[in-house]
């Protein structure tokens, strides 16, 4: 899959839309097409989960019914996702509690591709990620609802032992820093009520590698 990519030309697409709750499916269906036609399948899940977290940040915070642009670029090794607005204001990677529905886009973002990031434009700014080709499985709402469930208890851990605004959660390694805490914390506590730590990793262990060839 993906023979010659490195060796490729650099592939984009442009897609205009209004930042309505109803564009965001037939954005999501034009992902999936493009990607197809692009022979990168394997990333549609995830650019379609972060695709809709970013269009959903448009919505709140630029306003209903304003212009934006999805632009997407299949490079050598990756997929670059770039939602354009006009607002200037650039986006913070804000912490919600584990029952907010909202509040969780970049986080979310964040914990599901190779990192994002943002810049200034002419119109106002442009908020990116990419995605990795390399070693990506096709997700599913199961995936989709475990990392979702897990990104709210990460955000929750660090919004209580952590300012937001000296460790937030921006970048692969805080994400990495702040759920290795939690599961150390998770460590101790399961030694204090009587558990083998070991045991309860060897196991979660096993439900994954479950899960991944039930999956394949």
């Amino acid at each position: 899959m993906h023979k010659n990519r490195d060796n490729a030309l650099r592939r984009h697409c442009v897609l205009p839309f209004g930042a309505e709750p109803g564009a965001v499916p037939a954005l999501r269906r034009a992902v999936g097409r493009q990607l197809a036609a692009w022979d990168a399948s394997a990333v549609t899940d995830v650019a379609q989960l972060a695709v809709t977290e970013l269009a959903a940040n448009v919505i709140k915070h630029v306003g209903e019914g304003t212009a934006a642009t999805l632009v997407m670029e299949d490079e050598a090794g990756c997929l670059r996702i770039e939602m354009h607005d006009t607002s200037p204001v650039l986006p913070t990677c804000r912490q919600a509690t584990p029952d907010q529905e909202a509040g969780r886009g970049i986080a979310l973002v964040t914990a599901i591709t190779d990192g994002w990031f943002c810049v200034s434009t002419a119109a106002g700014k442009a908020v990116c990620c990419e995605v990795s080709y390399s070693a990506r499985k096709p997700d599913n709402a199961h995936n989709r609802e475990r990392i979702s469930r897990a990104m709210a208890f990460v955000e929750a851990y660090a919004l209580y032992w952590r300012s937001p605004e000296t460790h937030p959660l921006r970048s692969a390694p805080a994400v990495a820093e702040v759920a290795t805490d939690l599961i150390t914390d998770l460590i101790c506590w399961l030694a204090d009520k009587g558990y083998d730590p070991d045991d309860i990793l060897d196991r979660a262990q096993t439900h994954f590698e479950a899960e991944q060839l039930t999956e394949a």
